[in-house]
């Protein structure tokens, strides 16, 4: 085989081997959980949501249905798109086309699924639960470092000249869409389903995502440390470290142990500490995320003086995934 034919093999391996496919295959499960909160049951009560999605819902209203909103959705991101890849790059933007279109064929095929409302006679408990399906939904995609497009391309585009947050410009364009609900229904209970449903949204997205890389750190002080520091390691198979300390009422040094865990680790843990010595002194607080050998798996790459310019957005997927 000669070096022509060698970068022709390699080239088709090194592009599976960026390709995250496991994010496209979450991202799909999220737009699926995400367009069947929409359509079967916010959309049924009349509730109008964040984002462009909450906008598409306005313009179907005003219009009585003739402009559905899967249309405005997608004309808009077209836009949207066409000016975020002039500002940020095409190779910021592969994972929120895919969340674009997706999304788009998705609300089609809901609308042609789910044509009663799943119900019909609790206003705000189908709002609710919407939200609680939207944003299970919403913080799938987002681990998967995706975006549905809207105002999160707007945020961004924003957020590369100006010094703000992307939670909180987030934020303020819900609240103006929800609170413009007023003009086209004329209804101000609609504004507070709006605001109920904004919340649990926001709320169900942080326990979304927070609960796929929430760890445990817990500080351990027992005399007995060596048995319970060979016990992590045998029994939990978890590192652990032990550090120097001194305890200042009684004056006398002591043995500190440092774990990180998994959440739903902690419960045994305890029960394995309990069992070696129960008086144990243990402090547990909570990690957000962990990363490294036996946790999340960092995927990070240096950057260069000329890569730093442009500011990655949700949805923009890895530079490998750009590259190839």
């Amino acid at each position: 085989m000669n070096m022509m034919e060698s970068k022709v093999v390699q080239q088709p391996m090194n592009y599976l081997k960026s390709f995250y496919w496991r994010d496209y295959v979450y991202i799909t499960l999220g737009l699926v959980i995400y367009s069947i909160g929409l359509i079967g049951f916010i959309k049924p009560v009349g509730v109008v949501t964040g984002g462009l999605a909450g906008i598409a819902l306005l313009i179907e209203y005003a219009t009585e249905g003739s402009i559905p909103l899967q249309t405005t959705y997608f004309v808009v991101n077209l836009f949207l798109l066409a000016a975020a890849m002039k500002v940020l790059g095409l190779r910021f933007l592969i994972k929120t086309i895919y969340g674009v279109v997706m999304l788009t064929l998705l609300l089609m095929l809901m609308r042609s699924i789910i044509t009663q409302p799943i119900i019909a006679e609790e206003p705000l408990m189908s709002a609710v639960i919407g939200a609680m399906l939207c944003g299970a939904g919403i913080g799938m995609v987002f681990n998967s470092n995706g975006s549905t497009g809207g105002t999160d391309i707007v945020v961004a585009i924003i957020n590369k000249y100006r010094n703000i947050t992307f939670g909180r410009g987030i934020m303020f364009c819900d609240l103006v869409i929800i609170g413009s609900s007023y003009f086209v229904l004329q209804n101000m209970i609609v504004i507070v389903h709006g605001l109920i449903v904004l919340g649990v949204m926001s709320y169900t997205i942080d326990m979304v995502i927070n609960g796929f890389r929430q760890s445990v750190q817990l500080l351990i002080m027992s005399p007995k440390y060596e048995m319970i520091a060979d016990m992590i390691n045998r029994d939990m198979k978890r590192g652990c470290t032990v550090l120097d300390g001194m305890g200042w009422y009684t004056k006398q040094p002591t043995k500190v142990i440092l774990v990180l865990a998994r959440r739903n680790e902690a419960n045994d843990l305890y029960r394995h500490i309990k069992e070696i010595d129960e008086k144990a002194f243990i402090s547990q607080s909570v990690v957000r995320a962990v990363y490294g050998q036996g946790f999340d798996e960092l995927k990070t790459k240096k950057k260069n003086k000329e890569k730093t310019k442009l500011r990655p957005i949700p949805g923009a997927g890895t530079e490998e995934e750009a590259k190839a």
